[in-house]
């Protein structure tokens, strides 16, 4: 059947393209590429571009620069009256109690945040940069979650350390066994 306006042009056998081949299935073709976790090629003495080039300036974020530096001091010297007050004063004190975690456990994390930052630098490991900073956060987040269930589910950490650090009541020991 015939339909105006449509027209149907055969191709010469000359114009047909050629079949692809099949790929290879050989045990080569399943190996995996590696080449995202190995190391980035770094230009010798670490110099990029002339002596004429100017310097790269970084992007302005002022909370990963002055204010980092402050926030951190800030946390260090507030965990001094923290850890000594449940203490001294034998008062049980659930916010003073949650707030002395969290800022030890704030304090760790930015502390294990500068030894990636200084020892597993991005420029030359990239993908296990990227790896250590996401188990880092990873690890900070199961911390917390633990901070909230010892503080909900149990006395909380300053009794926890108070029970550690106490001796036990000795139980009676009558015919061998303990009562």
């Amino acid at each position: 059947m015939f339909r105006p306006g449509l027209t149907r042009t055969v191709k010469p056998f000359t114009q047909l393209r050629p079949l692809t081949p099949v790929r290879d299935l050989s045990l080569k073709s399943l190996k995996p590429n590696f080449s995202k976790y190995k190391l980035i090629e770094q230009p010798v003495g670490n110099i990029v571009g002339g002596p004429n080039d100017p310097t790269p300036q970084p992007e302005v974020d002022y909370f990963h620069g002055s204010y980092h530096w402050t926030y951190e001091r800030l946390i260090a010297i507030s965990l001094v009256p923290l850890s000594i007050t449940p203490f001294v004063t034998n008062v049980d004190m659930p916010i003073l109690d949650s707030l002395l975690s969290s800022f030890i456990l704030i304090h760790s994390h930015i502390g294990f945040q500068s030894c990636i930052i200084d020892y597993i630098p991005k420029r030359v490991y990239g993908f296990w940069h990227k790896a250590a900073m996401a188990l880092l956060t990873f690890g900070t987040a199961v911390g917390f979650y633990g901070i909230y269930t010892i503080e909900t589910m149990d006395e909380g950490v300053t009794n926890l350390i108070k029970k550690l650090w106490t001796e036990p009541e000795p139980q009676p020991f009558y015919f061998g066994r303990r009562y």
